[in-house]
């Protein structure tokens, strides 16, 4: 009897499927050199309209003023600091400074109008939206036409003399006709002007103070004015601190009214009208362009000045 034997088949290993494709390609690696370059040419535009419109101007006017250049000959002969000694040994180049004195104490009072409304409109009032666009409107004008506004305003007989007359005030004064009142009037415009601008400041920093701080404040029986020394005031200082930055420089570069309205005659010659006529009047290119880069430094100086007086300071109300 014969013995039968079953032996097991053998296994025939299965073929591995392919994982099924996503439809997806495969992504570059991070940190590419397309990556590392994307931000760079979205910033060339800017950085070269900013070169070219600025900083090109800037070095341009640096080299000027080291040169007797007319703005017209070809011929440009280096001078050195030739025309900065003029700027501060000539004693009519230097002394319209004095005349930002008018500015600067006018940009002290738009200053605090402006903060005194933006305090006031903060609150809830009637009709604070209107006052709000009549406080604004001024900024919006071109300064060509609110020079041109105020030269009838402030002339013999105009506006002012008609409107004084009717409170039997009324003067045969010329309100431009003596450096005093003509620079207190054209300060004046200026504070009319630009307390639009400082009032917006203020109150956009006053309004991004979180409410429930004046809700704690009235609920413990604070005032308005305690309200606005301690939480008001600590939160907006820096906006105040810019603004102070802004009038000081503004000031030191008041132009267009005082050169629509007097041409800078009767004494009120600013340093900008003064490097305008010295360009374009006197042909003294050079000299001009020394006495921008002087004005630039004081801007330059004032500023740093202040910024290390009153250095930033985050303030915590919460």
């Amino acid at each position: 009897m014969t013995e039968t034997t079953h032996t097991a088949p053998a296994k025939v290993p299965r073929a591995t499927a392919p994982p099924p494709a996503t439809g997806r390609r495969s992504s570059p690696p991070r940190g590419g050199p397309l990556r590392r370059l994307t931000p760079w040419l979205f910033l060339a535009v800017p950085l070269v309209l900013l070169v070219t419109f600025t900083y090109v101007p800037v070095g341009n006017m640096i080299y000027y003023s080291l040169t007797d250049w007319d703005g017209v000959s070809p011929d440009r002969n280096f001078t050195g600091l030739d025309n900065y000694e003029q700027i501060f040994t000539r004693p009519e180049l230097f002394r319209v400074f004095f005349v930002s004195l008018y500015y600067l104490a006018a940009s002290a009072v738009q200053i605090a109008i402006a903060l005194y409304f933006a305090t006031v409109l903060s609150f809830d009032l009637r009709f604070r939206n209107l006052f709000k666009g009549i406080l604004f409107f001024p900024y919006l004008i071109n300064g060509v036409a609110i020079g041109f506004v105020f030269l009838y305003f402030f002339q013999d007989g105009g506006t002012l003399d008609s409107v004084l007359s009717w409170f039997g005030a009324g003067s045969d004064h010329a309100w431009l006709g003596d450096p005093t009142s003509a620079n207190v009037s054209l300060a004046g415009v200026s504070v009319w002007r630009f307390t639009g601008l400082n009032f917006v400041l203020f109150l956009g920093a006053i309004q991004s103070v979180p409410a429930e701080l004046y809700e704690a404040a009235q609920l413990d029986g604070a005032t308005r004015w305690q309200q606005f020394r301690h939480i008001i005031a600590p939160s907006i200082r820096p906006v105040v601190s810019l603004s102070v930055i802004l009038a000081i420089s503004g000031s030191l570069a008041v132009f267009e009214i005082p050169y629509i309205m007097t041409a800078g005659a009767t004494g009120t010659t600013t340093f900008v009208i003064q490097t305008v006529k010295l360009a374009f009047q006197f042909n003294k290119t050079g000299l001009a362009s020394a006495a921008a880069v002087v004005l630039l430094l004081i801007i330059l100086l004032i500023t740093w000045i202040q910024r290390r007086l009153v250095p930033d300071e985050k303030v915590d109300l919460v």
